[in-house]
């Protein structure tokens, strides 16, 4: 039971939120402080735009990118700008990989932004760039305000709004900060664990009456993710074009909210493989996901929008369920967060650009395939 069910959520909280953890807040605090640079360098060196593109995607999770896609709706960059964009970005999958592996990530990372940055100038040499979507209607004429029904007030109602407010308030302030004091302590034992400096299941059986320190915050980080997870409405609060945090709190907050919509699903991929593998014998090789095949199976799933998907891809990969080149082929197609409002501002370019990210992730995947 413990080695079935709960060693998979609390590793998936201890080996990757705390991690995910360490990267989020300087991060986020360089998105806080220099994200509207990041939006003026796209502008100002247009010519180099697919490469500039790509290298603002090098940060984990899908800022870069919506920045990029925020930059081309306006017409700012080309469209091989926005290609090289999503081809080079991991979206939150590259914080499931750089807690496990940095040295794999940052391998990754250069191939991406080499892909993508080829990849846009390509599409813009032939010329590829579908007409954007202009508001042509004219506006009506102002009609004359409709009359505005005064509220009555009911009896209490001014002393509970008041009281709402507080417990909102509490809410958003106590919640991040409980998790932060949740990921210290599962930093204390699984950075000492991780570099074999220490047993948890022996300093539990020493201090703590037997009960293992690694398994019981992990338990409770991951419980606490997926309260965090489903008051977000199961998706990352801060996936839109104007999500930039504008203070250290909201840094905090949303770094929480990263973390454990990260954890959450990788403690399912984790899960989903744990009890697959013990009930079937399946290890991953009865799968499509080898070979050439395995390689348009990776492709065909980063068609998929979001990064839920990719993260439990990715969580996959980790477990041994699949190669390297089924990986890359996912990383490439993939388009993370960033295709969300690019679909809403231009669908356009947001339903070609899921089919061009397809192309180099089997060339790529595929010559992966072949060296190794």
């Amino acid at each position: 039971m413990t080695e079935l069910l709960l060693r998979p959520l609390a590793d998936a909280f201890m080996e990757v939120g705390v991690f995910v953890a360490l990267l989020v807040v300087p991060f986020g605090w360089a998105r806080h402080r220099w994200g509207h640079r990041l939006d003026d360098a796209l502008e100002r060196h247009r010519r180099l735009g697919p490469l500039v593109a790509a290298l603002l995607t090098v940060p984990p999770g899908c800022g870069g990118a919506i920045i990029v896609m925020s930059v081309y709706a306006r017409g700012a960059v080309s469209y091989g700008a926005a290609i090289a964009a999503l081809v080079a970005t991991m979206g939150d999958a590259s914080w499931v990989l750089l807690a496990a592996d940095p040295v794999l990530t940052l391998q990754l990372k250069v191939l991406l932004v080499a892909t993508g940055a080829a990849t846009g100038y390509v599409v813009d040499a032939a010329g590829i760039a579908p007409r954007r979507r202009v508001d042509t209607v004219a506006r009506p004429a102002a009609a004359a305000p409709a009359p505005v029904p005064v509220p009555v007030p009911t009896p209490g109602a001014a002393a509970a709004a008041p009281a709402r407010r507080r417990t909102v308030l509490m809410e958003a302030a106590t919640l991040p900060a409980l998790m932060w004091l949740l990921l210290g302590a599962g930093a204390t034992v699984s950075l000492p664990a991780t570099f074999e400096l220490v047993d948890p299941a022996e300093l539990g059986n020493a201090l703590l009456g037997g009960v293992d320190p690694y398994l019981a915050i992990g338990l409770v980080g991951s419980v606490l993710a997926v309260g965090f997870f489903l008051r977000n409405g199961c998706k990352l609060a801060d996936d839109t074009v104007d999500g930039e945090p504008t203070s250290m709190q909201q840094v905090l907050a949303k770094g929480a909210d990263e973390v454990s919509f990260v954890t959450v699903w990788v403690a399912i991929a984790y899960l989903a493989w744990s009890l697959l593998t013990h009930l079937t014998g399946f290890d991953g090789s009865q799968l499509p996901v080898l070979g050439f095949a395995g390689v348009v199976v990776g492709a065909l799933v980063g068609l998929i929008p979001g990064c839920a998907v990719q993260i439990v891809f990715a969580g996959l990969f980790l477990a041994g369920g699949m190669p390297l080149s089924t990986l890359v082929a996912n990383t490439i197609s993939q388009d993370g967060d960033a295709l969300i409002p690019l679909l809403a501002m231009e669908h356009r370019s947001a339903l070609l650009a899921t089919v061009l990210t397809t192309i180099p992730a089997v060339l790529v995947g595929s010559l992966l395939l072949v060296l190794t």
